[in-house]
């Protein structure tokens, strides 16, 4: 009998720890799949039919990248998401022509500056699944008045940092958020997060590629000064 007992309990802890590990789950290399939706003056609403409704960021490390089609150019942005740096790799290959534009720490900062400051980041103890994840709801604010809610998990850990650093304070890994992307309000909700190998990935500039500044770029589409 005691070596029955002894056993159900050592099965007990061993069940116990497997459900800590499965509820901590730290991911530090993979693909998040997130459904996009977004809010737009009146006057731009058309606009949001012609956006992604889908958003793949590929992250190894403290490195994230994303693609894009824009037209007929391929677009790749990288970011250091600790480092705060950055690069863009254009690809338009119908006429033979492959840009590179690196981001400074300074640009990075500059470009995060004219977004709203979001803060007072509160847990409600609400709880409801999303997607596949257990999540709990927090509200927060931005400084020009807007109030959000975003839902956490920790079913999984992701990167420090992997959703910007002011949401460092957030004990888990956003499933549901509110943030800004280039001055545009979007809501992103995950669909699906896998775990596989998509690094490293570099910063450098790759071999073929021309080194533009941004304004370069923008003066080439017609939108320099």
């Amino acid at each position: 009998m005691f070596k029955s007992v002894k056993t159900g309990f050592l099965a007990t802890i061993l069940l116990g720890s497997a459900i800590i590990a499965n509820a901590q789950k730290k991911i530090s290399q993979g693909t998040v799949t997130y459904g996009v939706e977004y809010s737009l003056p009146a006057e731009q609403a058309a606009l949001a039919s012609q956006l992604p409704k889908e958003q793949k960021v590929k992250f190894s490390g403290n490195v994230m990248r994303m693609d894009m089609q824009q037209g007929p150019a391929s677009i790749g942005i990288l970011q250091d998401f600790v480092e705060k740096t950055g690069l863009m790799l254009i690809d338009v290959p119908m006429a033979q022509m492959q840009y590179a534009v690196k981001m400074t720490k300074e640009e990075v900062a500059k470009a995060e500056e004219a977004a709203p400051k979001l803060s007072d980041f509160k847990a409600t103890g609400e709880k409801q699944k999303v997607g596949n994840y257990n999540a709990e709801k927090y509200s927060y604010k931005d400084d020009k008045g807007g109030t959000y809610e975003l839902w956490a998990t920790t079913d999984i850990e992701l990167p420090t940092g992997f959703a910007g650093q002011q949401f460092k304070d957030i004990k888990g890994a956003l499933v549901k958020y509110t943030t800004f992307q280039n001055g545009m309000k979007v809501t992103l909700t995950v669909k699906n997060v896998s775990e596989d190998k998509v690094g490293p990935f570099s910063l450098e500039v790759p071999s073929g590629y021309e080194l533009k500044t941004m304004q370069e770029i923008m003066a080439m589409q017609g939108g320099g000064e």
